[in-house]
């Protein structure tokens, strides 16, 4: 069974960093994807930033500018840096990956593979 591990999740100060990583991986073909989302209790997941398999990206609104997303295929391993990082964008981060055939790949529809999440904090 495939299982995406994620790690570096943790707390800091606003205007801080931290670095998400999201290891193992499943598919290789072109319409593969791979993506982080977000959750706070009480609200849907959402979309924070996506990585095709030719290397395009897609970031939402809120994170443009201060989120990277990232890959390493040797290690089949996907990254998040999130730098200037602000209180709302506290919540529990999942990787997550699957195959996209439209638009908007920052849709959960795509996905079939979830890590298990990772909380961060940021404290004003």
């Amino acid at each position: 069974q495939v299982q995406l591990v994620e790690s570096g999740g943790g707390s800091v100060q606003a205007g801080g960093s931290l670095r998400l990583s999201c290891a193992g991986s499943v598919y290789s073909d072109p319409y593969y994807v791979r993506a982080w989302f977000r959750q706070v209790p009480g609200k849907e997941r959402e979309g924070v930033a996506s990585i095709q398999n030719l290397g395009s990206t897609e970031y939402a609104d809120f994170v443009r500018g201060r989120f990277t997303i990232s890959r390493d295929n040797e290690k089949k391993t996907l990254y998040l840096q999130m730098d200037k990082l602000v209180p709302e964008d506290t919540a529990m981060y999942y990787c997550a990956e699957g195959r996209s055939y439209g638009p908007n790949k920052l849709d959960t529809k795509w996905y079939i593979f979830w890590g298990q999440g990772n909380q961060v904090t940021v404290s004003s």
